[in-house]
């Protein structure tokens, strides 16, 4: 697979690089990088915003932060026509490990949402309005202390407000699973591993030393989502990285990811997707070049 690993500007010694502009198009191809970023349009409605598995038609405002080197990203022209677009991108790269300044309590926030970000991560437009004012300035704090200072400021806020939602599945982005409760996390992993297998209620509920109806209401209450729909969305992940990493065919991938149907797999994917898995994987081979 051809792909554009993109160079960031930033220096050894750099701490953030800022690329405000505007323009009438996007037409940078799909790419990934080793850096942190934070990506902000307005006037775009329409764009196709891509991260991973996710396709998301987007508003006028859209702001969001990948964390991850290995998330493939793009933001296409689509249905946009604004002779208008200002984009602000922030690239930069903070130690988040438990030695670093982000493993102590004051950055416990922030530490926690770039660590979400590795799925790639959109915030809502309340959030948007909310570092409007300091995203907007920021290019124009010309003392660099002080422009490092507006930005955590502008991480730390995002960090505390809510509507958040990650992009790529976490079998796309390869991000271990998490879960603030350890049966759901004992669950999840597992289904990690086995979402090939005939996967059925009553054993995972076993796993989890639960009764079926009790455990899958606990599933739903600590995630937000049917376990069946966890299932489906997983199973998709790993399902669209292999159109996007293998010649496999279509059928392969499908009987490979645990579906037992492959009119049953397009219907699922086209659903979930906007897409089926045959012009998924044609998307993605046209948008990719070595570089």
């Amino acid at each position: 697979m051809e792909i554009i690993h993109e160079i960031s500007p930033l220096g050894g010694r750099d701490v953030l690089y800022i690329a405000d502009r505007h323009k009438k198009e996007f037409d940078y191809p799909i790419h990934n990088h080793d850096v942190y970023e934070l990506n902000f349009v307005e006037h775009a409605s329409g764009v196709r915003r891509i991260v991973g598995d996710s396709s998301e038609v987007i508003a006028d405002y859209d702001l969001v932060l990948i964390t991850s080197p290995d998330l493939e990203h793009v933001w296409e022209q689509h249905e946009c026509h604004s002779a208008n677009v200002h984009e602000i991108t922030i690239q930069f790269d903070f130690d988040i490990s438990d030695d670093g300044i982000m493993g102590k309590n004051p950055f416990r926030s922030i530490r926690t949402m770039l660590q979400e970000a590795r799925k790639g991560l959109a915030f809502p437009l309340s959030a948007i309005m909310h570092v409007y004012p300091l995203l907007i300035s920021l290019s124009e704090v010309k003392d660099g202390f002080y422009a490092v200072q507006q930005f955590m400021s502008i991480l730390y806020e995002l960090s505390r407000q809510d509507g958040a939602h990650t992009l790529a599945t976490s079998s796309y982005a390869k991000v271990d699973v998490e879960s603030d409760s350890r049966r759901v996390l004992k669950v999840k992993n597992y289904i990690s591993t086995h979402y090939q297998d005939d996967l059925r209620l009553p054993e995972l509920a076993s796993i989890a030393g639960m009764s079926p109806s009790a455990f899958s209401r606990f599933f739903k209450l600590h995630t937000s989502r049917n376990l069946s729909e966890y299932i489906i969305d997983q199973r998709l992940g790993y399902a669209s990285r292999q159109l996007v990493d293998t010649a496999k065919s279509i059928s392969e991938i499908c009987f490979s990811c645990g579906f037992n149907n492959l009119s049953n797999f397009n219907r699922i994917f086209k659903k979930k997707k906007g897409c089926s898995p045959t012009e998924f994987r044609e998307n993605y081979h046209k948008t990719r070049i070595i570089v």
